[in-house]
């Protein structure tokens, strides 16, 4: 087996187990969007709940971030590094804007009166801060993908012919993206 073969095996292989962490990912919130579903048949259900504006500032924030971490990849590819790594900076930058803005959003539905657990707890909002809250424990893992993908850039690992490092982080991220944007549309209009 050649080198180029074995690097070529190498990267489907890679690929492929990150695919299968996305979906057990994607089936965690499968699973919680449908206790989300199941619960709202309850009395005690909010059903005049409504999300947080910041909620909808975040949701633009992280596509904004995902067209960054693309194009940061596609200037990778065309040999344009510090185009690249602007590029990776501004989706780490955006990546951030988001957590703050989920953080804002939480401190909109305790200042409405809503609160995780307490005798000031619904099982609406809870669910919301679960949903909204393992979310963030994806997105701070996909931070740190993040930096190990801005690190490897300027160390200059990445280049026209080498793009797996680069090309596995914005997968995950893009996941990251499409997964917040089903959550949001889900408590949004369920």
């Amino acid at each position: 087996m050649s080198l180029q073969e074995h690097e070529l095996r190498n990267a489907r292989s890679k690929k492929m187990l990150l695919w299968f962490a996305m979906i057990s990912m994607f089936m965690t919130f499968a699973g919680l969007t449908s206790a989300y579903v199941v619960s709202a048949s309850r009395p005690d259900w909010l059903n005049t709940f409504k999300l947080p504006d910041a909620f909808i500032i975040s949701t633009v924030v992280i596509v904004i971030s995902s067209f960054t971490f693309h194009f940061a990849k596609t200037f990778v590819k065309k040999g344009d590094n510090k185009t690249a790594g602007m590029l990776l900076l501004a989706t780490l930058a955006l990546g951030v804007a988001f957590v703050f803005c989920q953080f804002n959003g939480f401190q909109e539905i305790i200042e409405s009166g809503y609160f995780f657990t307490g005798s000031e707890s619904t099982v609406t909002t809870s669910f919301v801060y679960i949903v909204t809250i393992v979310h963030l424990v994806h997105l701070f893992a996909g931070l740190i993908v993040l930096l190990v993908v801005i690190y490897n850039h300027f160390k200059q690992k990445y280049n026209p012919s080498q793009t797996l490092g680069i090309e596995l982080g914005a997968m995950f991220w893009h996941f990251l993206d499409i997964l917040w944007i089903y959550l949001f549309l889900f408590l949004y209009f369920y």
